[in-house]
């Protein structure tokens, strides 16, 4: 049986994979409160050229 931390993490690394795939430049952030995952935020560049 998996503990709910460890479904929170799973569930966010999940998300973070999806998330790596479709940025090509910008950063993606966790924000954590008592050892869980409660939000990611992807920030994306776009370079003009």
């Amino acid at each position: 049986m998996v503990d709910k931390r460890t479904e929170n993490v799973n569930l966010a690394l999940d998300n973070v994979r999806q998330m790596l795939n479709t940025v090509n430049h910008g950063s993606i952030t966790l924000i954590v409160q008592n050892s869980y995952v409660v939000q990611i935020e992807k920030k994306e560049k776009i370079r003009l050229r």
